[in-house]
């Protein structure tokens, strides 16, 4: 279920709570692609850990085969698994130069991880994930009907849905920038996937895969919806997208899938064994510190807030068990660094968190 308490986890986009509504409340075809779901994600985490090995010969003879290995482009390989259960994929669809291939997943895939590694060059000046031109890989059409998006550590996987209740998974790039986004936090910080730091993991996924929309849109921090996962429900379900980082708890009120369990504020943590003690609930508490930092400081998010979130990303105080009060210990600190002590994006930042109840 996409929930292994590990520097390495597998990263799903979905998480196991609605799936597991899903299953309870679903029609019997709906309960059948969850439990389904719910079943393959650990079967995936069990054949990668015991297939992982060095990659670095393979990344340096594409690279050398891509030309200049100094120019910082990324290097994309889309696959098509044929709706079968295989990460990678059998049948390599789309290169790095190749033109659209007129399937509409495989040319959102490369896309995406097109503009993903755009935001991380052009706005943070680091070369694909881990900062040393990592290929970009992607597998879509996985398995039949699958609801889900992954990072597997080495490369990105796309369920088509079910048709039903979710579009293809392929339809939001806020989602392929937050799973890419994975990566860079494993390079770096390794924020344990668990409690307060794994929610920290998944709002920092959420920060720079909603930049990653911004910037492809040109949109300003009060001009960007502050949705992650807007396109993926389908009309039949009575929401808007998975999570909101604006407004925590109102992406969704379904029948279905339940109501978006997100608290924004600190006075609504939730304490739960589930979901890796809720990493995907409990982010909505800095996804809103950031929202409210990076619409008070203005202009475009992924200029000065976007900045002062990646560098306390690589700060060498954010380590594995970094909280809430320790991010924003650091993000504080970043800011005034950056920008001066007492100067207008500290104070935002200062702000933002006593906002939502954390004291760095």
């Amino acid at each position: 279920m996409c929930t292994a308490a590990h520097r390495h986890s597998l990263h799903c986009i979905l998480p196991p709570y609605i799936l597991s509504r899903i299953a309870e409340n679903g029609s019997p075809a709906l309960r059948a692609v969850a439990i389904r779901s719910l079943m393959i994600d650990p079967t995936i985490r069990i054949v990668r850990a015991s297939t992982a090995g060095p990659v670095t010969g393979d990344i340096a003879r594409r690279r050398a085969a891509a030309g200049n290995i100094l120019t910082p482009s990324p290097l994309r390989t889309i696959r098509d698994a044929g709706g079968e259960p295989e990460a990678p994929g059998a049948t390599v669809v789309r290169r790095e130069g190749d033109g659209p291939t007129g399937d509409i997943a495989v040319d959102e895939a490369y896309d995406g991880l097109g503009a993903t590694f755009d935001l991380y060059w052009t706005a943070y000046q680091r070369n694909s994930i881990d900062d040393a031109g990592m290929p970009l890989d992607a597998t879509v059409h996985y398995d039949r009907d699958y609801d889900n998006a992954f990072w597997d550590g080495t490369q990105m996987v796309f369920g088509d849905g079910d048709g039903e209740l979710f579009n293809r998974f392929t339809i939001s790039l806020d989602v392929i920038g937050h799973e890419l986004t994975h990566g860079v936090t494993e390079k770096e910080a390794g924020l344990a996937y668990f409690n307060q730091s794994g929610a920290l993991n998944e709002s920092i996924s959420d920060v720079f895969g909603s930049l990653v929309k911004q910037r492809l849109l040109g949109q300003t921090a009060d001009q960007a919806d502050w949705l992650i996962g807007a396109g993926l429900l389908t009309e039949r379900v009575n929401g808007v997208a998975l999570r909101s980082m604006q407004a925590p708890g109102t992406a969704y009120d379904d029948p279905v899938l339940g109501k978006d369990p997100q608290p924004g504020h600190m006075d609504a943590f939730v304490r739960t064994n589930q979901d890796n003690g809720g990493v995907h609930i409990n982010s909505g508490i800095p996804n809103r510190a950031f929202y409210l930092a990076a619409t008070a400081i203005g202009g475009n998010a992924w200029d000065r807030a976007g900045r002062i979130w990646y560098n306390a990303l690589l700060d060498p105080n954010t380590r594995a068990n970094t909280d809430f009060a320790g991010f924003a210990r650091i993000t504080r600190d970043v800011a005034g660094r950056l920008y001066g002590r007492g100067s207008a994006e500290e104070a935002a930042v200062a702000q933002a968190w006593d906002a939502v109840g954390v004291i760095g």
